[in-house]
């Protein structure tokens, strides 16, 4: 089963809506030039966001541009956001695509990312049946903590995250209504153990400080006060000095 033919059923509608309302809120007010999104090209996670150009990119599907996510096409430092939904645990070298999208952001640049987690129910039902080739269970589950090191090591500074989707995964809609209660309680017993997990970061560089035009600095030297004649000052000084008695009255 291919990504979009999953993402109809019931399962994969209940993972994508949570998904989307993360991906709005986290990009609505991120501001630049250029953003991209890798992966999952028939959705478009960009769409609350406002920059001029949004491209998707990838090796295979309705993308943009097309391209191996591992040696990428663009510039360095050129792009303000990157949004990888579900783009690493299917990649050959998921490393070596975090990498390539440190190169390619601009500093401060974000990067939103959402993924399967492997330590829960959805982890669970992938390690119970390995050989079901269907998305998502064909797929590398990463653990969080290693995302957050790869990131670290990368200069990424964590800006939010969160996990979703605590229900576990039945096919039929009906048993998804039964478990729906597990949502909440999920989200304040389990909160690690939600199928998937979201990342905010940004991309810090360290001792970079902001360098202002010479010309500001120039012109702040060049406001100085207008000297003073001397005989202007020395005439203001008998005006204002009682104890001089030059220029006085004889009488």
């Amino acid at each position: 089963m291919m990504p979009s033919e999953w993402f109809e059923t019931p399962l994969g509608q209940n993972l994508l809506a949570r998904e989307v309302a993360f991906f709005d809120a986290e990009v609505a007010d991120i501001f630049g030039f250029h953003a991209l999104q890798f992966g999952l090209a028939e959705h478009d996670f960009l769409r609350a966001n406002r920059m001029p150009s949004r491209l998707t990119l990838g090796s295979e599907g309705p993308v943009r541009l097309r391209a191996d996510l591992c040696e990428l096409p663009v510039a360095t430092g050129s792009v303000d956001l990157v949004v990888l939904p579900h783009a690493l645990e299917f990649s050959h070298n998921p490393h070596q695509l975090l990498r390539e999208v440190q190169r390619i952001l601009m500093p401060e640049g974000h990067i939103v990312i959402s993924g399967f987690n492997p330590w829960s129910l959805w982890g669970a039902m992938r390690t119970f049946s390995r050989r079901d080739p269907d998305y998502p269970w064909c797929g590398q589950f990463i653990g969080l903590s290693r995302i957050k090191d790869w990131l670290s090591l990368l200069n990424f500074e964590l800006s939010a995250g969160t996990t979703a989707v605590f229900t576990p995964p039945c096919r039929g809609e009906k048993w998804l209504h039964r478990f729906r209660f597990m949502e909440a309680a999920g989200d304040r017993w389990w909160p690690f153990a939600g199928a998937v997990y979201f990342l905010h970061a940004v991309k810090r560089v360290h001792g970079a400080r902001l360098i202002t035009p010479r010309w500001r600095l120039a012109g702040a030297r060049r406001k100085v006060f207008a000297p003073v004649p001397q005989k202007v000052a020395q005439a203001a000084r008998l005006r204002t000095d009682p104890d001089d008695d030059r220029g006085a009255d004889p009488s």
